[in-house]
């Protein structure tokens, strides 16, 4: 009984997989709140505590009838063998006779119940399978296709911007904050970032400068990897890399996973206040997708790299290097120790919902969710665990076209993101079940559109409390 107990009322909260959790307060584990926590020692108590106490304190229809059938047996009124044959025979013609009837109708009625069904299944609206990477960018989740009139208007306007012998950084911002076509985006990015100058006739100088200054970092310290000094980086950088999108083949090919191995291990060393944490190895990987898709037309999910000129691919590998050093350079404090840089936008993000959205933040309150439960991986990997990547690298279309997108617009689209999900959460009434709800959010199916909805839900939210004196009180 002790053992049913313990397991009746125990919790056990599964790590948030290539996150980095702070240690959970046991006072967080408690299952329900203490002013409605069910008193299972109590005798009186009739409500099974369990599923397995509520499957026994039941019984199949069946067996109850079975169960019947043996008193009846036994109760002396009916003791006379004779009476009992009679009973028993016409109840099992008369079960017999309704088992008959039923196949008979059931075989009469069956053309039409197929035929009925299958109007059904036909009248659903099919939702297509989209790729987890290949031409991400530009499928929408209902399967528009990804050229429109529109968009070829959008995409001639972007190609004139970084045609201009001084590319306008702040007009290509606006026009990428609604997003980047799939064509342009690899210089775009890079002229967001800060990478790439704005003047054009500097570009390939610096290209060519940056990308070999990149390798001499790796003749100088790679090596080094193996050293007492750096062993535990590279350690702990080699059991994270595997686990990168293990879903998608491309980061699971050796030649890319050596790739992320130099990017990580120069970026940590020459990073002392942080070093390497857990979660920067997913923020490379927008950056190698796009920047590979520059000379891939087909599936980039699927593509073999070692299959591209050692040129390129070193190319490739150097961009990558850059643009995410530039983004980690505003968020550098979201991994130096203890955190603080998550710890404080993990508190101001529940300091906002509580502003926006009352019931949510009191219906966590009531089952003692910390928002550091869930939102501490958020803002470590930048929504990237909780949406596939053909998301994540239109949402970084908007981040980079923002002033401090990564750093301060990614505060509201976490809110805007807890928030579309309102209903579901209200709906669990038991804090393992909204854990595990808010851990395995349900995006698979996420394209632009879902995306765009998003971002402007944000930007909303931005607009009514980014500027308002009591931006973080009631």
């Amino acid at each position: 009984k002790k053992e049913q107990h313990i397991k009746r009322t125990g919790r056990s909260v599964q790590p948030v997989y290539g996150a980095q959790h702070p240690p959970l307060d046991p006072r967080l584990r408690r299952t329900y709140p203490k002013d409605t926590k069910p008193k299972f020692n109590n005798p009186k108590s009739k409500k099974a505590c369990s599923f397995h106490e509520f499957a026994r304190s039941t019984n199949d229809a069946w067996d109850i009838e079975d169960e019947e059938d043996e008193d009846f047996l036994v109760t002396p009124y009916f003791s006379f063998a004779g009476t009992l044959k009679v009973i028993l025979i016409f109840r099992f013609l008369f079960l017999g006779f309704i088992t008959l009837l039923s196949d008979f109708l059931i075989f009469l009625l069956w053309p039409f119940t197929v035929r009925s069904t299958l109007q059904k299944q036909q009248s659903l609206p099919v939702r297509p399978i989209i790729p987890l990477v290949a031409r991400i960018s530009d499928q929408n989740a209902s399967g528009a296709p990804p050229m429109t009139v529109r968009e070829k208007s959008r995409l001639d306007k972007f190609k004139q911007l970084l045609a201009s012998p001084n590319t306008d950084l702040e007009e290509l911002r606006k026009h990428s904050w609604s997003g980047i076509p799939r064509e342009v985006r690899p210089i775009t990015w890079r002229l967001l970032s800060g990478y790439l100058p704005a003047n054009k006739e500097r570009r390939e100088l610096v290209l060519k400068r940056k990308r070999e200054e990149y390798f001499g970092f790796i003749e100088q310290y790679y090596h080094s990897r193996t050293d007492e000094h750096y062993k535990d980086t590279y350690r702990q950088i080699h059991i994270d890399i595997p686990r990168t999108n293990p879903l998608i083949p491309l980061f699971q090919q050796p030649v890319v996973q050596e790739v992320f191995e130099r990017i990580l291990f120069i970026w940590a060393i020459r990073h002392p206040a942080s070093g390497y944490v857990q979660g920067i190895n997913d923020l490379v990987t927008p950056f190698f997708v796009v920047f590979l898709s520059e000379f891939v037309t087909e599936d980039v999910e699927n593509f073999e790299v070692a299959a591209l000129p050692l040129d390129t691919q070193r190319n490739i590998e150097a961009d990558s290097f850059w643009c995410m050093s530039k983004l980690l350079d505003g968020i550098q404090d979201n991994y130096t120790f203890a955190q603080p840089g998550i710890q404080n936008k993990v508190k101001a993000l529940e300091e906002l919902v509580s502003r926006i959205d009352e019931d949510i933040h009191n219906h966590f309150k009531k089952y003692e969710v910390e928002y550091l439960q869930f939102a501490f991986r958020w803002m470590n990997n930048l929504l990237m665990r909780e949406l596939p990547l053909r998301c994540t690298i239109r949402l970084w279309d908007t981040y980079q076209a923002e002033a401090e997108g990564f750093s301060h617009f990614h505060l509201y689209v976490c809110a805007a993101f807890l928030i579309e999900w309102r209903k579901e959460i209200l709906s669990m009434i038991d804090f393992q079940g909204l854990l595990m709800l808010l851990q395995n959010l349900p995006t698979i199916h996420w394209g632009n559109e879902e995306v765009g909805l998003l971002l402007a839900e944000a930007y909303r939210l931005k607009y009514m409390f980014a500027d308002a004196p009591s931006h973080y009180k009631r």
